[in-house]
Protein backbone atom coordinates (compact mmCIF):
# COMPACT_ATOMS: atom_id res chain seq x y z
CA UNK A 1 0.00 0.00 0.00
CA UNK A 2 2.76 2.11 0.76
CA UNK A 3 4.55 1.59 -2.21
CA UNK A 4 1.40 2.65 -4.34
CA UNK A 5 0.98 5.99 -1.95
CA UNK A 6 4.80 6.30 -2.63
CA UNK A 7 4.25 6.11 -6.70
CA UNK A 8 1.30 7.92 -6.74
CA UNK A 9 3.26 10.95 -5.02
CA UNK A 10 5.60 10.60 -7.60
CA UNK A 11 2.90 10.59 -10.76
CA UNK A 12 1.69 13.69 -9.17
CA UNK A 13 4.93 15.51 -8.93
CA UNK A 14 6.01 14.70 -12.48
CA UNK A 15 2.61 15.66 -13.70
CA UNK A 16 2.46 19.30 -11.90
CA UNK A 17 5.75 19.51 -13.41
CA UNK A 18 4.51 18.68 -16.88
CA UNK A 19 1.75 20.72 -16.85
CA UNK A 20 4.45 23.49 -15.31
CA UNK A 21 6.29 23.02 -18.22
CA UNK A 22 3.37 23.36 -20.92
CA UNK A 23 2.34 26.37 -19.20
CA UNK A 24 6.17 28.08 -20.04
CA UNK A 25 6.05 26.76 -23.22
CA UNK A 26 2.22 27.69 -23.93
CA UNK A 27 3.47 31.27 -22.56
CA UNK A 28 6.48 31.36 -24.55
CA UNK A 29 4.42 30.38 -27.90
CA UNK A 30 2.08 33.30 -27.15
CA UNK A 31 4.78 35.51 -26.83
CA UNK A 32 6.22 34.76 -30.35
CA UNK A 33 2.66 35.10 -31.72
CA UNK A 34 2.32 38.48 -30.25
CA UNK A 35 5.84 39.30 -32.01
CA UNK A 36 4.66 37.81 -35.28
CA UNK A 37 1.38 39.79 -35.32
CA UNK A 38 3.46 42.80 -34.82
CA UNK A 39 5.52 42.15 -37.44
CA UNK A 40 2.39 42.32 -39.58
CA UNK A 41 2.39 46.49 -38.95
CA UNK A 42 5.80 46.75 -40.96
CA UNK A 43 3.29 47.17 -43.92
CA UNK A 44 0.48 49.77 -44.40
CA UNK A 45 -1.88 49.07 -47.82
CA UNK A 46 -4.80 50.87 -49.22
CA UNK A 47 -6.54 49.89 -52.16
CA UNK A 48 -9.39 51.86 -54.09
CA UNK A 49 -11.89 50.36 -56.88
CA UNK A 50 -14.22 52.71 -58.44
CA UNK A 51 -17.09 52.75 -61.07
CA UNK A 52 -18.49 55.68 -62.33
CA UNK A 53 -21.62 55.97 -64.81
CA UNK A 54 -23.34 59.16 -67.02
CA UNK A 55 -25.52 59.02 -69.38
CA UNK A 56 -27.56 61.80 -70.85
CA UNK A 57 -30.93 62.16 -73.18
CA UNK A 58 -32.89 64.09 -75.40
CA UNK A 59 -35.88 63.94 -77.12
CA UNK A 60 -35.81 65.06 -80.99
CA UNK A 61 -38.18 68.34 -80.50
CA UNK A 62 -35.77 69.82 -77.53
CA UNK A 63 -35.23 73.13 -78.23
CA UNK A 64 -32.13 73.89 -75.84
CA UNK A 65 -29.44 71.43 -77.59
CA UNK A 66 -28.04 68.84 -75.92
CA UNK A 67 -26.62 65.20 -77.83
CA UNK A 68 -27.73 61.73 -76.41
CA UNK A 69 -24.39 60.54 -74.92
CA UNK A 70 -23.34 57.74 -72.63
CA UNK A 71 -20.02 57.82 -70.43
CA UNK A 72 -18.64 55.08 -68.27
CA UNK A 73 -15.37 55.57 -66.10
CA UNK A 74 -13.36 53.35 -63.92
CA UNK A 75 -10.32 53.48 -61.51
CA UNK A 76 -8.10 51.57 -59.57
CA UNK A 77 -5.52 52.00 -57.18
CA UNK A 78 -3.36 50.91 -54.60
CA UNK A 79 -0.83 51.53 -52.13
CA UNK A 80 1.62 48.70 -50.11
CA UNK A 81 4.27 50.78 -47.67
CA UNK A 82 6.70 48.73 -45.46
CA UNK A 83 9.27 50.27 -42.75
CA UNK A 84 11.09 48.48 -40.14
CA UNK A 85 14.39 50.19 -38.58
CA UNK A 86 15.75 52.21 -41.76
CA UNK A 87 14.78 50.75 -44.22
CA UNK A 88 11.47 51.57 -46.22
CA UNK A 89 9.87 49.95 -49.49
CA UNK A 90 7.01 52.03 -51.01
CA UNK A 91 4.48 51.17 -53.60
CA UNK A 92 2.17 52.41 -56.03
CA UNK A 93 -0.40 51.45 -58.57
CA UNK A 94 -2.76 53.63 -60.26
CA UNK A 95 -5.13 52.70 -63.15
CA UNK A 96 -7.49 55.09 -64.89
CA UNK A 97 -9.90 54.27 -68.52
CA UNK A 98 -13.15 55.75 -69.02
CA UNK A 99 -15.03 55.71 -72.81
CA UNK A 100 -17.21 57.90 -73.80
CA UNK A 101 -20.36 57.44 -76.88
CA UNK A 102 -22.21 60.69 -78.54
CA UNK A 103 -24.89 60.11 -80.82
CA UNK A 104 -23.34 60.02 -84.17
CA UNK A 105 -20.26 59.18 -83.19
CA UNK A 106 -18.55 56.30 -82.58
CA UNK A 107 -16.53 55.57 -79.41
CA UNK A 108 -14.04 57.33 -77.68
CA UNK A 109 -12.07 57.27 -74.51
CA UNK A 110 -12.37 59.97 -72.02
CA UNK A 111 -9.44 58.78 -70.08
CA UNK A 112 -6.84 56.46 -70.22
CA UNK A 113 -3.73 56.32 -67.34
CA UNK A 114 -1.48 53.55 -66.25
CA UNK A 115 1.09 54.37 -63.72
CA UNK A 116 3.42 52.21 -61.30
CA UNK A 117 5.73 53.21 -58.92
CA UNK A 118 7.78 51.54 -56.60
CA UNK A 119 11.07 52.82 -54.51
CA UNK A 120 13.38 51.57 -52.17
CA UNK A 121 14.80 53.83 -49.39
CA UNK A 122 17.58 53.73 -46.51
CA UNK A 123 16.83 56.89 -43.52
CA UNK A 124 19.55 58.96 -42.72
CA UNK A 125 17.65 61.21 -40.19
CA UNK A 126 14.24 61.53 -39.17
CA UNK A 127 13.13 63.42 -42.31
CA UNK A 128 15.82 62.69 -44.83
CA UNK A 129 16.46 59.03 -46.98
CA UNK A 130 18.73 57.97 -49.81
CA UNK A 131 16.54 56.35 -52.60
CA UNK A 132 16.17 54.41 -55.80
CA UNK A 133 13.28 53.69 -57.35
CA UNK A 134 11.90 52.90 -60.83
CA UNK A 135 8.33 54.51 -62.56
CA UNK A 136 6.40 53.52 -65.11
CA UNK A 137 3.69 55.55 -67.32
CA UNK A 138 1.45 54.60 -70.42
CA UNK A 139 -1.84 53.76 -71.25
CA UNK A 140 -3.58 51.08 -72.51
CA UNK A 141 -5.12 51.52 -75.43
CA UNK A 142 -5.14 53.77 -78.84
CA UNK A 143 -5.48 57.52 -78.48
CA UNK A 144 -7.19 59.11 -82.14
CA UNK A 145 -7.02 62.84 -83.36
CA UNK A 146 -10.29 63.37 -84.51
CA UNK A 147 -11.47 65.60 -87.51
CA UNK A 148 -14.07 67.56 -88.78
CA UNK A 149 -15.44 65.01 -91.56
CA UNK A 150 -15.56 61.97 -88.91
CA UNK A 151 -11.69 60.84 -89.89
CA UNK A 152 -9.29 59.61 -87.64
CA UNK A 153 -5.71 59.67 -87.06
CA UNK A 154 -3.50 57.54 -84.68
CA UNK A 155 -1.58 59.69 -82.26
CA UNK A 156 -0.80 57.06 -79.29
CA UNK A 157 -1.60 53.61 -77.79
CA UNK A 158 -0.13 51.14 -75.40
CA UNK A 159 3.79 52.07 -74.91
CA UNK A 160 3.30 54.50 -77.84
CA UNK A 161 4.86 56.26 -75.62
CA UNK A 162 5.79 54.73 -72.44
CA UNK A 163 7.97 56.23 -69.99
CA UNK A 164 10.44 53.68 -67.93
CA UNK A 165 12.29 56.29 -65.26
CA UNK A 166 14.87 54.99 -62.65
CA UNK A 167 16.41 57.45 -59.72
CA UNK A 168 18.94 57.40 -57.48
CA UNK A 169 18.94 60.38 -54.88
CA UNK A 170 17.67 61.75 -51.75
CA UNK A 171 14.22 62.26 -50.04
CA UNK A 172 12.92 64.71 -47.82
CA UNK A 173 9.98 63.59 -45.77
CA UNK A 174 8.75 65.98 -43.28
CA UNK A 175 5.63 64.13 -42.89
CA UNK A 176 3.04 61.39 -43.77
CA UNK A 177 1.69 63.19 -45.75
CA UNK A 178 4.32 65.16 -48.36
CA UNK A 179 7.72 63.41 -49.58
CA UNK A 180 10.48 65.00 -52.26
CA UNK A 181 12.46 63.41 -53.90
CA UNK A 182 15.52 64.59 -55.70
CA UNK A 183 17.17 62.32 -58.26
CA UNK A 184 20.20 63.77 -60.16
CA UNK A 185 21.10 61.12 -61.51
CA UNK A 186 17.71 59.59 -63.55
CA UNK A 187 17.80 57.92 -66.38
CA UNK A 188 14.87 57.47 -68.71
CA UNK A 189 13.73 55.31 -71.53
CA UNK A 190 10.83 56.49 -73.81
CA UNK A 191 9.42 54.01 -76.30
CA UNK A 192 7.02 54.50 -79.27
CA UNK A 193 6.78 50.94 -80.42
CA UNK A 194 3.97 51.84 -83.03
CA UNK A 195 5.92 53.44 -85.97
CA UNK A 196 2.40 54.59 -87.63
CA UNK A 197 2.14 57.10 -85.38
CA UNK A 198 5.37 59.19 -86.19
CA UNK A 199 2.75 60.21 -88.99
CA UNK A 200 0.16 62.12 -87.12
CA UNK A 201 3.22 62.95 -84.97
CA UNK A 202 6.22 64.58 -86.45
CA UNK A 203 8.19 64.68 -83.11
CA UNK A 204 7.38 61.27 -82.42
CA UNK A 205 7.34 61.78 -79.00
CA UNK A 206 11.51 62.80 -78.94
CA UNK A 207 12.05 59.23 -80.13
CA UNK A 208 14.49 59.12 -83.40
CA UNK A 209 12.52 58.23 -86.47
CA UNK A 210 12.70 54.93 -87.02
CA UNK A 211 13.06 53.45 -83.87
CA UNK A 212 11.58 52.78 -80.87
CA UNK A 213 12.96 53.39 -77.79
CA UNK A 214 14.93 56.97 -76.61
CA UNK A 215 17.30 56.70 -73.63
CA UNK A 216 17.94 59.46 -71.64
CA UNK A 217 20.82 58.63 -69.57
CA UNK A 218 22.33 61.72 -67.74
CA UNK A 219 19.14 63.41 -66.39
CA UNK A 220 17.59 65.12 -63.43
CA UNK A 221 14.03 63.90 -61.57
CA UNK A 222 12.34 65.42 -58.70
CA UNK A 223 9.00 63.48 -57.99
CA UNK A 224 7.07 65.40 -55.11
CA UNK A 225 3.55 63.63 -53.33
CA UNK A 226 0.83 65.40 -51.76
CA UNK A 227 -1.71 63.28 -49.81
CA UNK A 228 -3.77 64.43 -47.32
CA UNK A 229 -7.34 64.43 -46.09
CA UNK A 230 -8.56 67.82 -45.54
CA UNK A 231 -12.02 65.85 -43.24
CA UNK A 232 -13.28 63.14 -43.12
CA UNK A 233 -15.03 63.34 -46.11
CA UNK A 234 -12.86 65.14 -48.27
CA UNK A 235 -9.15 64.17 -49.67
CA UNK A 236 -6.55 65.95 -51.96
CA UNK A 237 -3.79 64.14 -53.39
CA UNK A 238 -1.48 65.46 -55.95
CA UNK A 239 1.82 64.13 -57.36
CA UNK A 240 4.26 66.68 -59.48
CA UNK A 241 7.13 65.20 -61.92
CA UNK A 242 10.14 67.25 -63.34
CA UNK A 243 12.59 65.64 -66.08
CA UNK A 244 16.06 67.68 -67.28
CA UNK A 245 18.31 65.95 -69.51
CA UNK A 246 21.60 67.45 -68.86
CA UNK A 247 22.39 67.25 -72.66
CA UNK A 248 19.93 69.10 -73.80
CA UNK A 249 19.20 71.40 -70.57
CA UNK A 250 17.51 74.16 -71.25
CA UNK A 251 14.31 75.88 -69.66
CA UNK A 252 11.82 75.19 -72.62
CA UNK A 253 13.01 71.69 -72.60
CA UNK A 254 12.29 70.48 -68.78
CA UNK A 255 9.44 68.59 -68.73
CA UNK A 256 6.63 69.05 -66.35
CA UNK A 257 3.72 67.15 -64.37
CA UNK A 258 1.32 68.04 -62.43
CA UNK A 259 -1.62 65.14 -61.48
CA UNK A 260 -4.51 66.40 -59.00
CA UNK A 261 -7.40 64.08 -57.78
CA UNK A 262 -10.03 65.96 -55.31
CA UNK A 263 -12.29 63.01 -53.90
CA UNK A 264 -15.47 64.61 -51.80
CA UNK A 265 -17.45 61.50 -50.07
CA UNK A 266 -21.07 61.60 -50.09
CA UNK A 267 -22.17 58.05 -48.90
CA UNK A 268 -19.93 55.46 -47.81
CA UNK A 269 -19.60 54.27 -51.38
CA UNK A 270 -20.53 57.30 -53.08
CA UNK A 271 -18.31 59.64 -54.22
CA UNK A 272 -17.62 63.07 -56.42
CA UNK A 273 -13.96 62.19 -58.01
CA UNK A 274 -12.04 65.00 -60.19
CA UNK A 275 -9.03 64.84 -61.46
CA UNK A 276 -6.77 67.10 -63.53
CA UNK A 277 -3.47 66.90 -65.75
CA UNK A 278 -1.48 69.20 -66.73
CA UNK A 279 1.78 68.33 -69.00
CA UNK A 280 4.60 70.44 -70.63
CA UNK A 281 6.86 68.14 -72.80
CA UNK A 282 8.59 69.66 -75.67
CA UNK A 283 9.13 66.50 -77.28
CA UNK A 284 5.24 65.83 -78.01
CA UNK A 285 3.95 69.08 -78.06
CA UNK A 286 5.24 73.42 -77.51
CA UNK A 287 2.22 74.10 -75.35
CA UNK A 288 0.54 73.14 -72.25
CA UNK A 289 -1.76 70.21 -72.28
CA UNK A 290 -4.16 69.85 -70.04
CA UNK A 291 -7.01 66.75 -69.29
CA UNK A 292 -9.95 67.25 -66.69
CA UNK A 293 -12.83 64.80 -65.58
CA UNK A 294 -15.56 65.12 -63.26
CA UNK A 295 -17.62 61.65 -62.16
CA UNK A 296 -20.08 60.99 -59.61
CA UNK A 297 -19.83 57.05 -58.93
CA UNK A 298 -19.16 54.46 -56.64
CA UNK A 299 -15.48 54.08 -54.84
CA UNK A 300 -14.72 51.09 -52.24
CA UNK A 301 -11.67 51.95 -50.32
CA UNK A 302 -10.25 48.98 -47.94
CA UNK A 303 -6.84 49.57 -46.07
CA UNK A 304 -5.67 48.00 -42.96
CA UNK A 305 -4.29 51.32 -41.16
Amino acid sequence: MRKIIFLLAIFSGFTLQTFAQVEELADQLDILSDEAKKDTTYWVSDFSAGLNFNQAGFSDNWKAGGINSVAFGSIVAGKAFYKKGKLTWDNELELLYGIVKNEGQGTRKSNDRMFFDTKLGYMLSDKWAAFSSVNFLSQFTDGFEYEADGSQQLISGFMSPGFLTSSLGFEYKPNDEFNLRIGPFSPRFTFVNDREISLAVPTNYGVPIGETTRIEWFALQLFANYDKDINEKFNIRSRYMLFANYETLAWKTIDHRLDITLTAKITDFINVTMTSISLYDIDQDPGIQLSQGLALGILLKVNNK
